[in-house]
């Protein structure tokens, strides 16, 4: 077990109990998300957590292949599946720095909460890039404090020490909206929408392989 998937094991249950910080900013992200969606669409949500999204969306496409690297979230992930009984959504413990993806294989990947989270962005949203098929779909939800420079000064004084004592994740950045924006943009992606939910704190982006 990695220093990752330790850290999100041991919040697993009390991660799946805290209410959404903008029910409202949820809904319209399911919402747009599932415009895009077909009944053939074979879709790869990285850092799927607890499962909610992949388990709402499960009924708009053929399959879902949802991949943590947290086992015990996964655990919660396949209990709310065989409540919903929902069967089309394969959840696999993985990182997607670890992943092996066949090119253009995909339609959508939807990676929630992830992108500030993992060691190398750029490395991460070239391999998301590669993996989608040709006008493939590529949907985020990004923590962006970027812009905020105590914030900066905060995550850049306080992760390391959080780290230590258990309470921060391995890797925490402080992206902005343009530094997303434009990583995105670099992988050969062209962006169709872009807004900020929960007090401006996170980023949502719809975007398409060129």
């Amino acid at each position: 077990m990695n220093n990752g998937s330790r850290f999100w094991d041991g919040i697993a249950d009390k991660y799946s109990k805290i209410p959404l910080a903008d029910p409202a900013a949820y809904e319209r992200k399911l919402e747009v998300t599932r415009a895009y969606m077909t009944a053939e669409m074979e879709v790869l949500e990285i850092g799927c957590g607890t499962g909610s999204t992949a388990i709402y969306h499960a009924p708009a496409v053929k399959h879902i292949r949802a991949i943590d690297i947290s086992p015990a979230m996964l655990e919660i992930a396949k209990a709310k599946a065989i409540a919903a009984e929902v069967t089309n959504v394969t959840f696999q413990v993985a990182a997607i720095e670890d992943l092996a993806l066949v090119g253009s294989s995909v339609d959508m990947v939807m990676a929630h909460s992830i992108l500030h989270l993992v060691p190398d962005c750029d490395a991460v949203i070239g391999k998301i890039a590669r993996a989608l098929k040709p006008e493939g779909v590529f949907v985020s939800s990004t923590v962006c404090l970027g812009e905020k420079p105590l914030m900066r000064a905060f995550i850049a004084v306080a992760a390391p020490v959080g780290r230590m004592l258990g309470k921060f994740p391995p890797v925490l950045r402080a992206l902005s909206e343009k530094q997303l924006a434009t990583k995105i943009v670099a992988a050969g992606f062209a962006i169709e929408e872009q807004w900020r939910a929960t007090n401006g704190q996170v980023l949502f982006v719809v975007a398409r392989k060129t």
